[in-house]
């Protein structure tokens, strides 16, 4: 492919997607991430498009929401072990709620085993990927079907949110920063992610490497609302995002990586095949006391081996779906 027919179909991907990584840009146009760097960057320079944490967005500083077609093929294997480290946080008889989005959609799928939980969601994905889950209970807001996501919204979502109660929420969004926390591009959605934090005791944001850093125009849940944020390994010379989670860290929010496999950890180091290697890195700060969370921990990226190590606690804490 020459460089001309490379740059138009990563400008049209990023026309149609609002934002999208190297790694997948590479892997669309079959060639090396440096080669696409180096195409993103002419495009820049032509006003085309806009450089942002190691992939390409819309130019004007805020990305746009893409549509659940384009989203769905978008940092698939990312999404996947994001989900897969989400899912260990629920236990037994636990009623939390879990919002719209690809990968809340993932997440929902791994739910459908564990056994007496209640998922309160606006979102049909989530609601489909629980239908046929015998042990879980599901139950649906009102509102406005908004198709572009499957999410139902409007006044109707809000109000059957009043007075609700469960141990955690579930959110994604469009992007994710320290200084404003985590976004999106609608209003609509916007006001029922806030309502859904509303609910929830703890608030887990699950959100793949291409977002962070990236500054979407509504305000869904500010940093020192984010219990956790779970997350992938960004790739190695993505220095924006390394450097937003530790941004994010250093304000109190609770970082989970789902990094690479056992093959990477040394012989001999006790890990088993087939699990992640343990990376546990204390950073400085102290953890904000969060309502119904557990304050006075120390902020630390932990990945899927140190999730395991504190498994039965969380799992110990089981919330019944009350009316305050």
């Amino acid at each position: 492919m020459f460089a001309a027919e490379r740059r138009q179909l990563i400008l049209e991907m990023v026309r149609a997607n609002g934002a999208v990584s190297l790694r997948e840009l590479a892997r669309v146009v079959q060639t090396s991430e440096v080669t696409v760097r180096r195409d993103v960057r002419a495009l820049e320079a032509e006003g085309l498009l806009d450089r942002r944490h190691g992939g390409a967005v819309l130019p004007g500083g805020f990305t746009r929401e893409s549509g659940f077609p384009q989203k769905s093929h978008l940092s698939t294997a990312e999404k996947t072990a994001i989900a897969d480290l989400a899912a260990g946080l629920v236990g037994e008889g636990e009623a939390i709620v879990v919002g719209a989005g690809t990968t809340t959609q993932e997440l929902a799928r791994r739910l459908a085993r564990v056994p007496g939980l209640t998922v309160v969601t606006n979102s049909l994905l989530v609601a489909q990927a629980l239908a046929h889950a015998n042990r879980v209970e599901v139950v649906m807001t009102g509102g406005t079907l908004r198709g572009s996501n499957y999410a139902l919204v409007g006044s109707g979502a809000e109000q059957s949110l009043q007075g609700l109660r469960v141990s955690r929420a579930f959110l994604s969004g469009s992007g994710l920063t320290a200084e404003r926390g985590l976004s999106t591009s609608n209003m609509l959605s916007a006001s029922v992610d806030r309502a859904l934090v509303q609910a929830a005791a703890e608030v887990v944001v699950l959100a793949d490497h291409t977002k962070l850093g990236s500054d979407t125009m509504f305000q869904t849940v500010p940093t020192d609302l984010i219990t956790r944020l779970v997350t992938d390994e960004p790739p190695v010379h993505d220095e924006r995002a390394a450097t937003e989670l530790q941004a994010l860290a250093d304000q109190g929010v609770e970082i989970t990586i789902a990094g690479p496999d056992a093959d990477a950890s040394a012989p001999g180091d006790g890990v088993p095949p087939g699990r992640q290697a343990r990376r546990d890195m204390p950073l400085p700060g102290q953890r904000r006391t969060q309502a119904g969370g557990s304050g006075g921990l120390g902020p630390q990226l932990r990945s899927a081996a140190a999730l395991a190590d504190q498994g039965s606690g969380d799992r110990a804490r089981v919330a019944d779906l009350r009316r305050r």
